[in-house]
């Protein structure tokens, strides 16, 4: 019975000790915080089974059990996605200063990035997130995802190439992102847009999820002229009812918007060359559970 409770003490420790990296990478690869608290559990349940005498490497094994896992519900995830009501985005996180500090960290949580990461395939995210964001090497990524190493470096090249096609231009800078949501916010209380719409993009896409709970856009709004009209009709409608509260989300400055002392939504922005290219509102309640408290990330 010791001897029991001797495993189960070291096997917690281990897990207690990487579970901010485990968190991270679920939830990097499912863009879902709740589903990502999900794997942590169904981690935790195959770890506590393992024969620690047999595990060389704690951090990789464990980190191999968590990929798993994640790639299983990715690939049912997917499915549910099909059925969404009006765009998805992933599920926003107020995160802590440090995350913002460690900049590729904060790029590859970042709403953009994680946008991006949602146009790959189940195994070709799982690969890119473990290779160019946890450094995983290539033989301990082909167990995770049970494909050769050979094919584990051909997956991970498509992968690279196609988010590079399409992520931001430049790791956006935190100061940018703040300058922009100033002039956002400052629109919001004051009702003059202009600062606003000097900073969109001529380009920018506005999305909003609902998920079918609450009234959101239905499709992605594309245009400077027809996101600045999108914000006005807005501003109209809820200007004096509601209040801005700048947070951290995802790694980078955000907003809170508060709707008669309710919280309301999540705003965060894309900035490509000093501009908003991707304006993203997450109203859907079932998403906003994880930007109350900080969630720790780490890699």
């Amino acid at each position: 019975m010791a001897g029991g409770d001797t495993h189960e003490d070291s096997a917690t420790e281990a897990f207690v000790a990487h579970r901010n990296l485990l968190f991270t990478v679920a939830y990097e690869m499912l863009g879902s915080a709740t589903d990502a608290e999900d794997v942590l559990q169904e981690t935790w349940l195959r770890w506590v089974g393992v024969d620690l005498e047999t595990v060389r490497n704690q951090r990789a094994y464990l980190v191999r059990i968590a990929s798993r896992q994640a790639l299983n519900r990715l690939r049912t995830l997917g499915r549910r996605k099909e059925s969404y009501v009006g765009p998805w985005l992933p599920e926003p996180l107020l995160t802590s200063p440090d995350v913002a500090e460690d900049i590729e960290l904060a790029d590859s949580v970042s709403m953009a990035m994680m946008l991006v990461l949602e146009t790959l395939a189940p195994t070709e995210r799982a690969v890119f997130v473990l290779r160019e964001v946890f450094a995983v090497d290539y033989d301990e990524i082909a167990q995770a995802v049970d494909k050769s190493p050979a094919a584990v470096r051909q997956i991970a090249h498509r992968a690279r190439t196609h988010v590079a096609a399409r992520r931001p231009r430049d790791v956006i800078s935190q100061s940018e992102s703040q300058a922009a949501l100033t002039a956002f916010r400052r629109a919001i209380e004051t009702g003059d847009l202009q600062g606003l719409v000097d900073i969109l993009a001529p380009d920018v896409v506005a999305l909003g999820d609902g998920g079918g709970v609450k009234q959101a856009l239905p499709r992605p709004v594309v245009g400077a002229d027809k996101v600045a009209r999108l914000l006005a009709v807005g501003l109209e409608q809820y200007g004096r009812a509601m209040s801005v509260e700048p947070v951290q989300v995802n790694g980078y400055p955000a907003l809170k918007l508060w709707l008669d002392g309710e919280l309301d939504c999540v705003v965060a922005l894309r900035i490509d060359d000093g501009l908003v290219t991707g304006m993203y509102t997450v109203r859907n309640p079932d998403k906003l559970a994880h930007v109350d408290q900080e969630t720790p990330l780490s890699r």
